[in-house]
């Protein structure tokens, strides 16, 4: 007597062949492609397009002579806090320092393509689309096909086209390709990893977080092995992260193809782990066992703060530790800023011109922590972004419909959007202040500085999240715009300030009204009219809320 998994066919009545597990693949392919059509263009552009234009291109105005390169390259193979950032430095040619700083894309591309795969597996799922569409005539993996194939291909896509934007500029074709094929290897791994986890978990955020914590332990056992060996040979630690091929591949230094033989074989069994995984599950479960939670919420979980707590706790960790080290990699790097730069009279005058002040190392700090205040607003987008997601998926209504009222339950969220900026700020202010005061040898006289540096950055930060809760409040289906705002603002931050566009364009935009500091004095007026303008935004949000339906 045979016994049947409870949910699944028994395989002696299973009158479907393998071909037909695939039935239906490139509807569903077309149908992400036009879910995606903003999302998937616009990942794959900012991750190619800039390699030949904005990386290459810049150094070979900054740094145009190979002593130049050497000196620069010497800097960076002394600093284990740029090693662990961006990875090492592997030859002088144009090609090679280039693409350096790039070094990060191996990783912002794997979590574009977690994301995507994760949007169109498990979340389907979590949603019940996945079940109705596979009550019609689509196969049992052609969900996961599809959605492995608009990855995959995305990032070979990415990679093709930064291998093309690299040749642009001149240097070699064999080392652009070199690059291109790494970053889609990079990108390929990550998306079978999220394909894996996305079978794993019954629900969208624990896989999502699952893959991610993947990602960060690959990107930690790279930076920690890079930055050990320096100009050494290859720490170990290395070789156990596939960023870490990725850059051993070395472009431009060498073009070592068979690396590659490694994201392939990774690749391979993963998706094949992912299949199989796919074929012992039913549809909507996950192969691990969801924790029974108590029989009782405790007293944290009583009110509307205690569940906004348990919902915004991982995110605001994730974002202060990751906003945090690059704060310290600000600081560790400041003393040292005039040797990076060497003799380059060009960019030092656009450092101290985006930093507002003649001091070089206090227009780097202030350039810096804006950069760090415009992923703190990232993180504020996010936080205020939850109750639409709260709502969208018919959580808020049941809280709603308790003895919570609106403003009560919104106010649970702006803590966090408000005040999690706060943390993350002072973290990232605390921790480079701190380096900087080390490597300076006098704490007392930097951390003052460089804590105000990131304080600055509030008001613009609180911004961006109040705008987010006014389109919330107003218009909720159009509350995703608030990314279009903070990107349209990043846009004007970095093109204004270069190319010298009219100081209005530039107004519009808050981090111009941050004050520059450190090296020059406080002025509290513009720090008050964005805030002020912030208040507003809130105030239009909370009554826009109060008056409409719960959609």
């Amino acid at each position: 007597m045979t016994t049947a998994v409870a949910g699944a066919r028994p395989a002696m009545f299973d009158t479907r062949s393998a071909g037909t597990e695939f039935t239906g693949v490139l509807r569903l392919l077309r149908l992400y492609l036009r879910r995606d059509r903003i999302v998937a263009p616009l990942w794959i552009l900012l991750l190619s397009v800039p390699l030949g234009s904005v990386y290459v291109a810049s150094i070979e105005s900054v740094y145009p002579t190979a002593g130049d390169r050497a000196s620069f390259a010497a800097t960076i193979l002394a600093s284990p806090a740029q090693l662990a950032m961006y990875g090492p430095v592997y030859d002088t040619s144009i090609g090679a320092v280039g693409i350096w700083k790039a070094g990060m894309f191996h990783t912002l591309i794997a979590v574009a393509t977690i994301l995507t795969v994760i949007r169109h597996t498990r979340a389907e799922e979590e949603s019940g689309r996945t079940e109705v569409l596979a009550s019609t005539s689509v196969g049992r993996y052609a969900s996961l096909t599809a959605a492995l194939l608009l990855a995959l291909g995305g990032a070979l896509l990415a990679g093709l086209i930064g291998a093309l934007s690299l040749t642009a500029t001149g240097v070699p074709a064999a080392g652009s390709l070199a690059f291109g094929l790494a970053l889609a290897g990079s990108g390929m791994v990550f998306a079978a990893v999220a394909a894996v986890t996305a079978q794993l978990c019954s629900g969208a955020r624990l896989a999502r977080g699952l893959a991610f914590a993947t990602l960060a332990v690959t990107f930690t056992l790279r930076a920690v092995g890079d930055a050990q060996a320096g100009a050494g040979p290859v720490n170990p630690l290395t070789w156990m992260s596939p960023q870490g091929w990725s850059l051993q591949i070395r472009p431009y230094a060498g073009d070592r193809w068979w690396v590659l033989l490694l994201h392939l074989a990774l690749l391979t069994v993963t998706i094949a782990v992912a299949f199989a995984l796919l074929r012992r599950r039913d549809v909507g479960a996950g192969l691990l066992a969801e924790r029974l939670g108590p029989a009782a919420a405790g007293p944290g979980l009583t009110g509307p703060f205690g569940l906004a707590v348990r919902l915004q706790r991982g995110t605001l960790l994730g974002w202060g530790i990751g906003v945090g080290l690059y704060g310290l990699v600000i600081g560790s790097v400041v003393n040292g800023i005039g040797d990076s730069f060497g003799s380059n009279e060009t960019l030092r005058d656009l450092i101290t011109r985006m930093g507002g002040t003649d001091s070089l190392e206090d227009s780097f700090v202030s350039y810096a922590f804006t950069m760090l205040g415009i992923a703190g607003a990232a993180y504020a987008v996010s936080a205020a972004l939850r109750m639409f997601g709260e709502e969208n998926g018919h959580h808020a209504e049941s809280v709603l419909s308790g003895a919570v009222g609106r403003t009560r339950w919104v106010a649970s969220h702006l803590v966090f959007a408000l005040g999690g900026p706060v943390v993350i700020m002072l973290t990232a202010g605390l921790l480079g202040g701190l380096a900087y005061g080390i490597a300076a040898g006098d704490i007392g006289a930097t951390l003052p500085g460089m804590l105000a540096a990131a304080l600055v950055q509030l008001p613009a930060i609180w911004f961006f999240a109040a705008a987010t809760v006014a389109l919330f409040g107003l218009v909720p289906r159009w509350t995703p715009v608030a990314w279009g705002l903070l990107t349209a603002a990043i846009a004007v931050f970095l093109l204004g300030s270069i190319s010298g566009a009219p100081q209005w364009l530039q107004n519009l935009e808050p981090f111009s009204h941050a004050p520059k500091v450190p090296g020059m004095a406080y002025n509290v007026a513009p720090t008050l009219l964005v805030t002020a303008v912030a208040a507003g935004l809130l105030a239009v949000g909370l009554v826009g809320m109060r008056s409409r339906d719960v959609r």
